[in-house]
């Protein structure tokens, strides 16, 4: 069967062809009745608008990029920060009736073919996810003039509008707790340097002991389970004596209580540990996990209203952060 068209949908309804095309692109300015008669015939015919005639029209795709500057391993891997921020934005993009396209580059060719995507009018906004220092990404996507905001403070220099959690502001509540129960000797396990929410989270940490005069004892790691371990191991061989540490994720968090099992020390009566996040599991380790709760589906529901609005305002979304007390301090 031939697909149905505009003018098969126009003399079925008894209107032009320039009428049908107003209604299926969404204009307010046609007849009710009119209208009506229009949809009734659509239906009828089972005509579907062609898409690249309707953006045309509109001036629009649909679809919003997400681009999520990590290998497609890490992405998929068990972290649940990803999988629940790729989840969000497509409900929530979906509710208004546009379409997510994925895209994960992992090289400069990769970002080149990004870019080279955005600027051919493939998608009418981006959403940045998990970028990196210097990244070139972010101004090259603003030169475009396609609305882009940043799922977290951007590094680089180029910032588009972006929506973030406290994350020194829940650092600092985070050794503030631990000062509070007692504790005198806090490492802290961080984030990547070249990342904002590893530098803030450990900006807010250094913060709370400077006011103290306590030294402060830190070990990068990169937001997994495994550098966590890693870190937490480097850690009480700089500091056999430290009673407490603050990872910078709950899956580093996880990571330094098996270290710490390992070596032999009990949580939290020899050494107190505090996560970020407060992923699902943080309920279920052993200990449970004293954590900071950042609101991440709010987070990315925030990102996409603030996309779908053209991102005209620059002014920075933040979130406020919840301290989540546990048996692990």
């Amino acid at each position: 069967m031939k697909r149905p068209t505009l003018e098969a949908v126009a003399a079925r309804a008894g209107v032009s062809r320039a009428t049908v095309s107003r209604v299926v692109n969404g204009s307010d300015t046609v007849n009710p009745d009119i209208r009506t008669a229009v949809l009734r015939a659509v239906k009828e015919l089972g005509y579907v608008p062609n898409p690249a005639a309707r953006s045309l029209v509109t001036q629009r795709t649909g679809s919003i990029g997400l681009v999520v500057s990590e290998p497609p391993a890490r992405v998929f891997s068990d972290d649940p920060f990803f999988s629940q921020v790729i989840r969000t934005v497509c409900l929530e993009l979906e509710t208004a009736d546009r379409q997510a396209v994925l895209m994960m580059p992992s090289s400069p060719d990769g970002q080149a073919r990004v870019e080279r995507y955005v600027a051919g009018g493939h998608v009418d906004g981006v959403i940045l996810l998990s970028l990196h220092g210097a990244d070139p990404l972010p101004a090259a996507l603003l030169r475009t003039g396609v609305p882009v905001v940043s799922h977290g403070r951007p590094v680089s220099t180029a910032r588009p509008p972006y929506c973030d959690a406290d994350n020194v502001g829940g650092a600092r509540a985070a050794v503030q707790h631990l000062l509070d129960r007692g504790r005198r000797r806090i490492a802290t396990i961080s984030g990547p340097p070249d990342m904002s929410a590893g530098l803030d989270r450990l900006a807010g940490y250094r913060e709370i002991l400077s006011g103290t005069g306590r030294r402060s004892l830190a070990a990068i790691g990169d937001f997994t389970r495994e550098s966590g371990a890693a870190a937490m191991a480097q850690l009480l061989e700089d500091d056999p004596g430290l009673d407490a540490v603050f990872a910078a994720s709950d899956l580093m968090a996880t990571g330094a209580l098996y270290a710490l099992r390992r070596a032999g020390r009990r949580v939290p009566d020899d050494v107190a540990v505090v996560g970020f996040d407060d992923i699902d599991a943080a309920r279920f380790t052993d200990p449970p996990l004293t954590t900071v709760r950042q609101p991440i589906a709010e987070v990315a529901r925030t990102i996409v209203r603030m996309v779908l609005d053209g991102a005209d305002d620059t002014t920075p979304v933040i979130f406020p952060v919840e301290l989540i007390v546990r048996d692990s301090t």
